[in-house]
């Protein structure tokens, strides 16, 4: 795995999905997956672009200023890493990311974030059809249990699974945290 023309791009890892207002999530592992990512990436030396969801729903707990607008423990940009203020599901619309992205000469997009069915899979969506080629971390995604429409609940993984799945087939290379991690031990610095 070469990591030339390569970003990493955590998606809305905040702090608002564990309040109580939000349905129940599955991925007890996502940020520990999350932060060896960004952590193995940054050790690296390879470019980092946060996005975060700035709300303007009235109420939203990802109001900017709300408490859940902040970053998760871990997850907080570090000096030099720009983050991309959105307010729809995804990263690229209504924003300057694939300018952004086209000025680094990037080619290939890493992303990993909540939620796995929208804002993540939103963006890996647009980011293919923009043409880059777009990987997805699975393991450090997560997503919540949704109502089916019929009474019922429709349980987080199985949304998760699905999504993934559907990404996997048309939009993007699925890969998990220890896959990213060897990949990362195993290129040389040149093609990093």
């Amino acid at each position: 795995m070469t990591f030339a023309n390569t970003v990493l791009l955590p998606v809305d890892m905040q702090r608002a999905f564990d309040e109580p207002s939000w349905p129940l999530r599955w991925n007890d592992a996502c940020d520990r997956n999350g932060q060896a990512v960004l952590s193995a990436w940054r050790s690296a030396g390879l470019p980092v672009i946060h996005v975060k969801h700035d709300s303007v729903t009235p109420g939203s707990t990802l109001t900017p200023g709300q408490p859940g607008n902040a970053f998760r423990p871990g997850f907080e940009p570090r000096d030099g890493e720009p983050v991309i203020s959105k307010s729809v599901n995804s990263g690229f619309i209504g924003t300057d990311l694939d300018l952004r992205l086209r000025r680094l000469g990037i080619r290939t997009v890493v992303v990993f974030g909540i939620s796995t069915d929208m804002c993540v899979s939103t963006t890996v969506r647009v980011g293919a059809n923009l043409g880059y080629d777009m990987i997805l971390v699975e393991d450090a995604c997560d997503c919540f249990d949704l109502p089916d429409g019929a009474g019922g609940t429709i349980p987080a993984r199985a949304i998760h699974q699905a999504h993934v799945a559907t990404l996997g087939f048309e939009f993007a290379k699925i890969i998990t945290t220890r896959e990213l991690l060897a990949g990362l031990t195993s290129a040389s610095p040149a093609a990093a």
